[in-house]
């Protein structure tokens, strides 16, 4: 087993990944990145998240995609595991926790207050692997998104308020 960090070479690779959570989430139809999105917002000029890659004997097994956040009550940022997938012939060979732990070493290298994630409330199998490494649920706290339309709506109906 071996994890590196993802090379632009890769994308088709994270991609797949993605698709596959994507899948696996009941949510195919918003998996919308193309190959070029995840090239340039992963390997561009500004990279907005990284990529961990699992592989054994040189065939990727699972994937780790991350950021940094930022936490004003600690005054260091966090990190922030946005997805993580191990294909479904490959669980409970230790491959997540491997990425787990390799995602705690680089929040700890990088002097990050803590390591966060989601997770489907339904997913059970998930939610028993975190429990297993002592993750501790953030009960009384409720995800909030807006996707583009919406922010877009609410500056439309607040900006012209402004000065």
């Amino acid at each position: 087993m071996h994890i590196r960090f993802a090379q632009a070479s890769d994308v088709s690779t994270i991609k797949a990944f993605i698709q596959a959570l994507a899948d696996y989430e009941k949510l195919p139809d918003e998996m919308i990145a193309t190959d070029d999105d995840l090239l340039v917002s992963l390997f561009g000029d500004t990279p907005q998240a990284e990529v961990l890659l699992l592989e054994n004997n040189a065939e990727p097994k699972g994937f780790a995609l991350f950021f940094h956040n930022y936490s004003t009550f600690l005054g260091r940022r966090g990190l922030y595991l946005e997805d993580l997938f191990v294909l479904p012939e490959a669980r409970g060979l230790g491959y997540g926790k491997a990425l787990l732990a390799k995602l705690a070493q680089i929040a700890l290298e990088r002097e990050c207050g803590r390591m966060e994630w989601s997770v489907l409330d339904w997913n059970k199998p998930a939610i028993d692997f975190y429990q297993s490494i002592a993750a501790k649920a953030m009960n009384g706290w409720t995800v909030n998104r807006l996707t583009q339309n919406e922010m877009q709506d609410l500056v439309n109906s607040q900006l012209n308020l402004l000065d």
